[in-house]
């Protein structure tokens, strides 16, 4: 991956779960201006810097660099389900997951 595909892969990133770049500084903990110069004077990120982005996209720094990623076919709602999880806050990812958790653990559940 050259320099300049890590940067236009992170705006990818973040288009797809359509973060604004202060999304992606608050997520990540790292200053706007960090983000704003990487992305707009194009400065290659350090890994450090690189891995609390990844953080904050919650994918693994070996996610980032993967190339020919595996495609699946999804139906309607499980496009829909991974939608609604991408435009959640951390904390409201958290907690989607446990909710799911519980309903399938209540479902699973013998009957009396």
């Amino acid at each position: 991956m050259r320099d300049t595909d890590v940067i236009e892969h992170i705006k990818e990133l973040c288009a797809e779960r359509k973060w604004s770049y202060y999304r992606l500084a608050k997520e990540s903990g790292l200053p706007y201006s960090t983000i704003n110069n990487m992305l707009h004077r194009t400065n290659i990120p350090t890994v450090p810097t690189l891995q609390k982005m990844c953080d904050a996209f919650e994918i693994t720094l070996s996610d980032f660099f993967l190339e020919g990623i595996k495609e699946y076919t999804l139906t309607n709602s499980q496009t829909e389900l991974l939608e609604i999880y991408k435009n959640l806050s951390k904390d409201d990812r958290r907690m989607l997951i446990a909710y799911a958790k519980g309903l399938a653990k209540l479902l699973d559940a013998p009957k009396k």
